[in-house]
């Protein structure tokens, strides 16, 4: 009973831990995650800027998922390459060491268990009576002081249990023994979802002397390996960009612990070596430090071969995914302004592949025109039910409008498709009239150039080309319209006839008036 009561300090300072870790995450998140998505996605040129990167944002953020789900989502909106998501990837590897710098230098060295609570008091006053920015700030700062008080907390529970739990009660220092300890580090990750809480516990357990180096090595070399475990498990049932992520974290992940492995012993003897001793008495630095070496080791030697690691995942998880709805990932959800590029990315696919299908129609190619409507369609549907997943705060001073703008385009493009519905008896009436046969080049040509100026995200010049469409249309259309009247009352046309035709004017002038209104609201996107 005795033993329980001197654990459960231990246990309450873990717990206390890993909420100021929850708390300061999220603080962060709400202060500099937008910052550090921009960050993302303007630096990452190569999988080398996007594992320095990585490696930044993830130590800012205190967090390798949100960092991990930016990569993902970037990738879907294709922002990024895989490859340069990769980057990422290993570099949040490097970006996760910096908590255990903080435990030891702060934690242990400078012991700010109770220095820091007048920080934690001053940060939840912000949280409490500031808004917006500060009030975030506020939410760090406490999250931060709890960080502290969890170690003091640990500290003082493993001191009680210095004789009771002791380096022989764990597997020897072996290899069977380490791939023990690794395991053991495995499960302890997946209980407590927080691979930094768990090396803090490790931490403290060397600095108590309940375990030595190398286990408490083999410990964090498992914890490592873990996180890929509970990365893996948030992409069940995700898209292909999610679990090609997932299966990245898990081989690289276990090819660094493979050589984090080879590497311990040639470690603690360069140590012994150049600084006898000390891997006893600063134990807990020298371990991050080998926790900072074996995965900045990792990210060097792998980087050259980035691309082909890239292949190797395509290969893991080859399952193709629509071209229209690939990028709308479940998991993105929780990061609405990445989650609103997914859209941006899946609605500009549709409304090439709408148009092109449109150009195809008026080409009188009818045979290649009707082979892709119905997934446009089904993607159509699939991209508004996403859409109207993504909350926001109507404060939101970027995401908000683009939200709106996505709207009233998918708005557009269900017009657009309700068009093309009624399409054969329009096309076949359109072909019938001998005056357009100026008119359809001059259209088709628009269409192309709008076309490639969409590809290319010149979206004032894409509204621009639109509005000429519909403007030119209304005027060319209206002589057609004149010489029709004539043809009923010269008795050239019956009424039935004529009133297709009239239809049929009027649904390719829907098809401009559609496509400008579309391209008007993607000029009016807001610039990142």
């Amino acid at each position: 009973m005795s033993h329980l009561l001197n654990l459960l300090p231990a246990i309450g300072g873990l717990g206390i831990f890993l909420l100021g870790m929850v708390i300061m995450t999220e603080g962060l998140h709400a202060l500099a995650g937008p910052a550090m998505r921009r960050a993302l996605k303007a630096f990452t040129r190569s999988p080398y800027s996007g594992a320095a990167t990585g490696a930044l944002c993830t130590a800012i953020l205190q967090s390798s998922s949100a960092t991990t789900v930016a990569a993902v989502g970037f990738v879907g909106a294709g922002l990024i390459t895989f490859s340069g998501a990769l980057g990422i990837i290993f570099g949040a590897n490097i970006g996760t060491t910096i908590t255990g710098w903080l435990v030891v230098l702060l934690g242990f060295k400078l012991k700010l268990g109770t220095v820091i609570l007048p920080v934690i008091f001053f940060g939840a006053l912000l949280k409490l009576f500031a808004q917006k920015r500060l009030a975030s700030l506020g939410l760090s700062m406490a999250g931060f002081g709890l960080i502290f008080v969890g170690i003091a907390m640990m500290q003082q529970g493993m001191a009680g249990l210095e004789n009771i739990i002791t380096p022989a009660q764990f597997p020897p220092d072996s290899f069977t023994g380490r791939l023990k300890l690794l395991a053991l580090g495995i499960l302890i990750t997946v209980v407590t979802q927080s691979s930094s809480a768990g090396v803090a516990a490790a931490l403290t357990a060397l600095y108590a002397g309940a375990v030595n180096f190398n286990q408490a090595a083999a410990l964090v070399i498992g914890m490592d390996v873990g996180t890929t475990i509970t990365a893996l498990m948030a992409t069940i049932g995700t898209a292909r960009g999610a679990r090609r992520t997932g299966w990245a974290h898990v081989v690289y992940n276990l090819l660094t612990a493979i050589a984090a492995l080879l590497l311990l012993t040639p470690y603690t003897w360069v140590w012994e070596y150049y600084a006898p001793g000390q891997l006893q008495a600063n134990g807990e630095i020298a371990l991050v430090a080998f926790h900072t070496f074996f995965n900045g080791a990792g990210v060097i030697l792998v980087l050259p071969f980035s691309e082909y690691f890239a292949r190797l995942m395509m290969k893991i998880v080859p399952e193709a995914a629509s071209p229209y709805t690939g990028q709308l990932d479940v998991s993105l959800l929780s990061e609405p302004s990445i989650a609103l590029n997914a859209v941006f990315s899946s609605v500009k696919t549709q409304l090439t592949g709408l148009i092109e299908h449109i150009r195809r129609l008026l080409a009188e190619q009818t045979k290649l025109s009707v082979n892709d409507l119905g997934e446009l369609h089904s993607a159509l549907e699939q991209t508004r039910a996403f859409v109207d997943r993504i909350h926001l705060e109507q404060s939101s001073q970027a995401e908000w409008p683009k939200l709106l703008a996505m709207i009233h385009v998918l708005d557009h493009l269900h017009r657009l498709h309700q068009r093309c519905d009624e399409e054969t008896l329009q096309i076949k009436s359109l072909a019938a009239l001998h005056q357009l046969e100026a008119v359809r080049p001059q259209v088709l040509g628009r269409l192309n150039t709008f076309v490639q100026q969409l590809q290319h995200e010149q979206w004032h010049l894409a509204f621009e080309q639109a509005r000429d469409l519909r403007i030119g249309l209304a005027n060319q259309l209206e002589p057609v319209r004149n010489a029709i009247m004539m043809d009923i009352a010269l008795g050239k046309v019956s009424v039935p006839r004529a009133t297709e035709h009239m239809e049929a004017l009027r649904w390719l002038q829907r098809i401009a008036n559609h496509l400008a209104r579309i391209a008007y609201h993607l000029s009016r996107l807001p610039a990142e």
